[in-house]
């Protein structure tokens, strides 16, 4: 692209646009200014800003893949819904999106290119400098010049980045305080995060405290789930698999009626949200979808809803279900005795349907975890119900077990774990390197599983 000069003396930015444009936040007020780096960059600007300080400001550079594909491999996608909510929430405030900025200021290609070293295990600073390129190249004088040709006297800055801050003021801006976004991490960009915060001097990248804040005591602001799923290795023929259960004291995850709600606090359930979006897929039977009728969503913090998985080897589930809306992506695992009428409805709906081979007339665990690593899913948390925890644990393919102890006794109810045919303590299945934290008032534990024993199921196997 020719380089532009909107102002051969000053570099001012020249506006050549302007739009309101309607979001899901409410309607930003869309300028678009031609920049000094020959770059069109956009301003998208919420309630009467001209003229006032302390303005709640995200410069926000472009990333294409996260921004627009949905990328796991970084937190742009993340930060920029995150930042585009606390603006309209605060009903005055500004997002300069800084086209140029793609990978730092390297471009589309490099990062793709540095990605590729990523993946041999390089962090993405070393990526950088094997491809000979610079940790950063980006500039943020342009957005300063926008800044102040908006009549803005000074801002809160909406960043992670200490460089973001600095490289305002010299362009001249007062940026008075500088807030954090953090994210929830993801299994697949914790290593990019962590490597942002060590090395680059990044603020908090990681999110770790999910259960802070909002009925969750201080004490709960400590934890980040990504530790509660341990070291994550990924088989070759199946997802890494962390199981994930609230029960009470007395080892129930639901009463004789089935009610399940609310058998943990909000703090417990926070963490709960913030495994699931570190995770690729949250996988349930299609009985807790018929009883609880359940969303497996990411709704109680900053991150990414996983694909939803369900065991249903006939099809059952309702086509009402939560499940089937579009908020993300659905996977049905089903066997060849389903409907194949039913697998075009739902195909329809949305969802995608495997098929899979059957073990006792239900799905067989080994093929359905086989055909979600095959669709390149590297990790599954199992949220239930007792039955397929159960199947899990029997066939052996449980990596990490995390559960929540609530203060409450009910009595009778439903286990948690069914029968699996152990006769002994010593062949039961064994567990280890055990993390411990306090919510409010429950228990959250987290252990790795060790190789069970016991091999067979016990009679009346089912997928959920």
């Amino acid at each position: 692209m020719a380089q532009q000069h909107p102002d051969p003396v000053t570099n001012d930015p020249r506006e050549v646009a302007r739009v309101p444009l309607p979001t899901q936040w409410g309607v930003f007020d869309v300028r678009a200014y031609e920049v000094a780096s020959g770059h069109l960059y956009i301003a998208l600007v919420h309630g009467d800003v001209s003229g006032e300080t302390a303005v709640l400001t995200r410069v926000h550079s472009e990333c294409l893949t996260g921004d627009a594909l949905g990328s796991l491999r970084c937190d742009c996608g993340v930060q920029l819904r995150v930042a585009l909510r606390a603006i309209a929430a605060e009903n005055r405030g500004l997002l300069i999106y800084a086209t140029g900025h793609e990978a730092r200021g390297l471009g589309l290609l490099n990062k793709l290119r540095a990605y590729a070293k990523q993946d041999d295990g390089l962090d993405t600073l070393e990526a950088n400098l094997v491809l000979g390129l610079p940790v950063d190249a980006r500039s943020y004088d342009d957005a300063a010049r926008v800044i102040s040709a908006l009549g803005i006297m000074s801002v809160k800055l909406l960043t992670n980045n200490p460089g973001k801050v600095r490289g305002l003021r010299d362009g001249g801006v007062d940026v008075v305080s500088m807030q954090p976004l953090p994210t929830t991490p993801h299994t697949r960009n914790l290593h990019y995060l962590r490597t942002k915060q060590q090395r680059l001097g990044h603020v908090q990248p990681t999110g770790a405290a999910v259960a802070n804040g909002q009925g969750a005591s201080a004490a709960a602001g400590a934890i980040d789930a990504t530790a509660l799923l341990g070291e994550v290795s990924v088989p070759h023929d199946r997802p890494y698999v962390a199981v994930k259960f609230a029960q009470t004291l007395d080892g129930r995850i639901a009463t004789e009626t089935g009610d399940a709600k609310w058998i943990s606090g909000e703090g417990e359930r926070r963490v709960s949200h913030a495994l699931r979006a570190a995770c690729d897929a949250v996988l349930v039977g299609v009985t807790t979808v018929i009883q609880d009728d359940p969303q497996l969503t990411v709704r109680m913090v900053d991150g990414a809803s996983p694909t939803r998985v369900v065991l249903d080897s006939m099809l059952r589930i309702p086509p009402t279900a939560k499940i089937l809306e579009p908020e993300a992506p659905t996977r049905i695992v089903t066997t060849p005795r389903a409907p194949a009428t039913r697998r075009e409805e739902l195909r329809k709906r949305g969802a995608h349907v495997d098929v899979a081979a059957a073990s006792g007339g239900r799905v067989d665990v080994h093929a359905a975890l086989a055909a979600l690593r095959a669709a390149g899913i590297e990790t599954v948390l199992v949220e239930g119900g007792a039955e397929v925890i159960t199947s899990m644990l029997a066939h052996g393919v449980v990596d990490r077990i995390i559960v929540g102890i609530a203060p409450t006794i009910i009595g009778r109810g439903t286990e948690a774990v069914g029968a699996l045919g152990t006769m002994r303590i010593a062949d039961g299945i064994h567990l280890f390197d055990r993390v411990v934290h306090v919510l409010d008032d429950d228990v959250l534990l987290a252990w790795s599983v060790g190789t069970p024993v016991v091999a067979s199921l016990p009679p009346g196997e089912r997928d959920g």
